[in-house]
């Protein structure tokens, strides 16, 4: 396993770009109509950039000073059909959901139900990992600041028991061996986030799920969300589609069930819902219209940094993670924002607390282009110098994505033409087994070719085709998940002795494929006799 989740630390890193700036006058202190002007015409710019990086729909939300002074969707719901994105639309916010999550916990903090360090296996008393003293230390802070030390077993791309319930997937990591030493750094977990909404539902009762709409969505006026794809409305037509690069071409694809992991990701919005989030943030932490929702303690704790993630450079502020929230700075300012990325959609949010501010921006595909639009909205606000953020983050990503298709095509090239595979397809097939990644099955398909089906869920399945020697490119059926790389080895006998698969954590650049990657996670799956 490679482990390069320094990479990945900030969810839009381009928004600390050093750059020179003019102080502004009387922070804070601009009114909302001189905030509209700041913002005039900023709508055909938007427009503008997202035509230019070929976005289908996206919707932005400004709130300043506890009013909405942008509210706008953009493009279209899914690509090539007429109905268009706007304020209520919803989309996939997914990795914004943390925070939320961890407001559930914040208020059984205020309720004295729980505290912020207690141990996670007091209230899950099946909680374990592979490490015994870990798992009696694991404490809710740990979870909710990801220093646990456990990695990626779900993400954008990456599914793990898509099936399975939350409690089924959690009980799977006491076989997962830590990407790091507990507390030692910070390590994003997915699973971890499950964990805590699993807290959530042990001490009030009630499941994440009904927790977040009761106590979360509903005070907060939020009539519009949801926590998973299986709640929207049929007779709903203003749910935006997710849209993914395949092979150069963009693509609708199958919107993303969440529920195994949900209190990670799950939650689908729309602007003007997200704005009372926001709102909640702002101003008075934790007040929304009058009435307090939670304490100024826990607003605090959870922007208050928990474990630092990075810095750019001697002369620059720590970076850190929160409960939920990252915790950056933008010319100056110091910010708490998160970004979320699930399958075909991307979310920016932003917090500016000195000016009052905060920004959502969604897109029904993957992109930069969000982080240009925060950069450009903040700046008006704050009266900086104006800077073409877009053409830089443009020219940026065309360099990168250059230059992951080179690599991507370098791979290609290392393929060796006219090999043959050293064991016959009646060798291969049959069932392999791991004890964290259970069960996948290697059995011939309907046209007479070779097909892997993981975790017997009738949806995990690819197709292999041949690459070279002993190793295949296996093919998801569901081509947005596009493909990995496994290769057979033979034991004494001659047989299959081992099913090796090479799990994608996370590409170098969605849009080119899901090789190359700095980061995966290679498993050995035993080949289980009869």
């Amino acid at each position: 396993m490679i482990d390069r989740a320094a990479l990945y630390l900030k969810a839009a890193s381009l928004l600390a770009l050093p750059f020179l700036f003019t102080p502004f006058a009387a922070l804070g202190q601009s009114s909302a109509a001189s905030a509209h002007d700041a913002l005039s015409g900023i709508e055909h710019v938007i427009e503008a950039g997202r035509e230019q990086w070929g976005i289908p729909g996206m919707a932005v939300g400004v709130i300043y000073q506890d009013e909405f002074i942008h509210l706008e969707g953009y493009g279209a719901l899914k690509l090539g059909e007429p109905q268009r994105v706007d304020a209520d639309t919803l989309f996939g916010v997914a990795s914004t959901s943390k925070a939320m999550t961890a407001a559930t916990l914040a208020m059984l903090v205020d309720e004295g139900k729980i505290t912020w360090d207690d141990r996670v296996v007091d209230h899950l008393p099946w909680f374990e990992l592979s490490d015994p003293w870990v798992t009696r230390e694991v404490r809710i802070r740990d979870l909710l600041s990801h220093q646990v030390g456990v990695g990626r077993m779900t993400g954008n791309r990456l599914q793990f028991m898509p099936t399975a319930d939350r409690e089924t997937v959690i009980r799977q990591m006491r076989y997962h061996t830590p990407e790091a030493p507990f507390r030692s750094r910070y390590v994003y977990s997915n699973i971890m986030y499950s964990v805590a909404g699993e807290i959530t539902a042990a001490v009030s009762g009630m499941s994440w799920d009904d927790f977040m709409h009761q106590r979360l969505f509903a005070p907060l006026n939020m009539t519009r969300s949801n926590t998973s794809i299986t709640q929207f409305d049929t007779d709903d037509s203003n749910i935006a589609w997710p849209h993914q690069e395949i092979d150069g071409q963009l693509e609708v694809i199958q919107r993303r069930n969440w529920d195994n992991a949900g209190p990670a990701g799950s939650v689908n919005t729309s602007i003007r819902d997200m704005g009372q989030w926001i709102r909640l943030q702002l101003g008075e932490p934790g007040v929304y219209e009058g009435t307090r929702l939670l304490s100024e303690e826990v607003m605090a704790e959870m922007h208050r940094p928990q474990v630092a993630t990075g810095r750019a450079d001697r002369e620059s502020p720590i970076e850190a993670y929160g409960l939920g929230w990252s915790l950056d700075h933008y010319r100056g300012l110091q910010i708490s924002q998160h970004g979320g990325a699930t399958d075909g959609f991307n979310t920016s949010l932003v917090l500016v607390p000195e000016l009052d501010l905060g920004i959502v921006v969604v897109t029904n595909t993957f992109t930069p282009y969000r982080i240009a639009v925060v950069n450009e909205i903040i700046d008006r606000i704050a009266g900086f110098e104006s800077h073409d953020w877009n053409n830089e983050i443009y020219a940026r990503y065309q360099a990168q994505y250059a230059r992951v298709l080179e690599e991507r095509e370098a791979i290609h090239a290392a393929r060796q033409e006219g090999t043959e595979p050293s064991l016959t397809e009646q060798q291969m097939i049959g069932r392999y087994y791991d004890p964290q990644y259970g069960h996948v099955e290697v059995f011939k398909n309907e046209t007479g070719t070779l097909s892997l089906h993981f975790w017997e869920d009738g949806v995990s399945l690819l197709d292999l085709e041949h690459w070279h020697h002993d190793t295949w490119r296996a093919s998801y059926h569901n081509r947005a998940q596009r493909e990995k790389f496994v290769h057979f080895t033979r034991n004494a006998d001659g047989d299959a002795a081992t099913l090796e698969v090479r799990f994608t954590l996370r590409p170098a650049l969605l849009q080119v494929g899901i090789y190359p990657t700095p980061y995966y996670r290679d498993v050995s799956f035993q080949r289980v006799r009869d």
